[in-house]
């Protein structure tokens, strides 16, 4: 695949995901601003490569999603792409949480926004502010969550759903502007400090993040110009086809558009 170096914000760098992307993508020769709330996480993550230019922001606030990027573009005079992964789950709310899913009766309207706030809210502003940088390469990942959970869990399922249908429409608004716009899950349970230890799960049995690695690095590749509006579960990634092939056996179109044929007006 295409090595031509990149210069990529990743947003919630510092945790679990977000570090084994950014550290795939320093391996494979990008240079990655590393944006995350965590000023510890974030050091120490900057300590690995001259690479990682790291930017400490609480991303619920609107003025630093845009100031990341302002920091970014003045420091490397582009950006080529945005992985939005910054995100808060539900062991925000409770450590079990995840095994005993929070009930209507638990959301507050502060609970609702400030999920919304950091999970779609940040990324469609971290994006807009990024797409005057991005100048005849474009590459927009959103970090989602598997259909299964969209259904079941909220207020978290609401936030990747609402995430998924940007992504989809994103990769038809900017297609005629070289940028693409991509979704990136896990495909279950991944063995990070988003899901709690109070879920009860065994670790041992949950995916790794650093499965998110290889695939984000081939998104971001010159293979993948034309590779757009799609959904990639790392854990279905073979690492020993080609990109294109494992992009193929691992991915399907975003937001599942066969069940637009339902759409009553378009009848007819």
């Amino acid at each position: 695949m295409g090595v031509s170096s990149r210069v990529v914000l990743v947003t919630g760098a510092a945790g679990g995901i977000g570090s084994a992307i950014s550290r795939a993508l320093i391996g494979a020769g990008h240079d990655v601003v590393a944006v995350d709330r965590d000023a510890a996480s974030l050091v120490r993550l900057g300590t690995i490569s001259a690479h990682i230019y790291p930017l400490v922001a609480d991303l619920i606030e609107v003025a630093a999603c845009h100031d990341v990027v302002a920091a970014a573009a003045k420091r490397f005079g582009r950006i080529d792409a945005v992985i939005n992964n910054a995100g808060i789950g539900v062991s925000s709310l409770r450590p079990d949480a995840e095994a005993n899913l929070p009930r209507i009766e638990e959301l507050t309207a502060e609970i609702w926004d400030r999920f919304f706030a950091t999970n779609v809210r940040a990324a469609m502003l971290v994006t807009q502010a990024a797409l005057p940088h991005m100048r005849g390469f474009g590459r927009i990942i959103n970090i989602t969550t598997s259909f299964r959970t969209m259904l079941r869990v909220l207020p978290y399922g609401a936030t990747k759903s609402a995430l998924e249908s940007m992504s989809a429409i994103w990769s038809t608004e900017l297609k005629d502007r070289g940028i693409t716009a991509n979704v990136l899950i896990p495909g279950g349970p991944t063995d990070t400090p988003f899901i709690s230890d109070g879920a009860g799960w065994d670790r041992a049995r949950m995916l790794r993040p650093q499965i998110m690695g290889p695939p984000a690095c081939w998104l971001i590749s010159d293979e993948a110009a034309d590779y757009t509006g799609q959904r990639i579960i790392a854990a279905n990634w073979d690492a020993g086809l080609p990109g294109r092939e494992a992009a193929a056996k691992a991915g399907r179109a975003i937001g599942w558009p066969e069940l637009g044929a339902d759409a009553v007006w378009l009848r007819g």
